[in-house]
């Protein structure tokens, strides 16, 4: 019995350290409000997950879709990659893709493992026909013996965030403010 008591005293205790406290007056009376920190990482998780999921269904639907995925300036968008090849030889799949890193080294590739094959995708195409070029590229270097699909996926692309040239300047100015005061 006392060491329930003991444990629950503690837990309270616990409890109130780790929540935060707001106070509401919006009706005129003061309630206090008790969030805990770890509702808000818990609110952010599930509503990433639908939004992943409602442009996964947009996209079976074959509806447009963008969704921002972070604040990196990447986008999902519906789009195209290739799939270069699919084979149960591991190692030909390893050289297919150093071979395609060392010629395109700006695009990416996805390597996947679905019993018994490995799959290498490749490259983030809006539209069919960067893609087809590409595909021509890649078949008249003669990388694999078989065909090069064009596949429609959900495909990166990432945003450049422009900034306006005075904000440039002002920058420039207060670091060469800053760069003074200290020398």
């Amino acid at each position: 019995m006392k060491f329930s008591f003991l444990t629950l005293i503690i837990t309270v205790a616990f409890l109130r350290t780790n929540a935060q406290t707001t106070t509401d007056t919006s009706f005129g009376g003061a309630s206090i409000i008790i969030n805990d920190a770890r509702v808000e990482i818990l609110e952010k998780k599930v509503y990433d997950n639908n939004v992943a999921n409602a442009a996964a269904k947009a996209e079976a639907a074959g509806k447009p879709t963008i969704t921002e995925t972070s604040s990196s300036g990447i986008v999902l968008t519906p789009g195209y990659r290739l799939m270069v090849i699919s084979t149960n030889d591991r190692d030909l799949a390893m050289r297919v893709r150093a071979k395609l890193y060392q010629i395109f080294p700006d695009q990416k590739q996805y390597m996947s493992f679905q019993m018994p094959n490995t799959k290498i995708k490749f490259g983030n195409f809006l539209d069919r026909g960067q893609a087809d070029r590409v595909r021509k590229q890649i078949i008249g270097m003669k990388l694999v013996n078989n065909n090069i699909y064009v596949v429609p996926e959900t495909v990166e692309m990432k945003v450049e965030k422009k900034v306006a040239k005075d904000d440039t300047n002002d920058n420039e100015k207060d670091n060469k403010k800053v760069k003074g005061k200290t020398k």
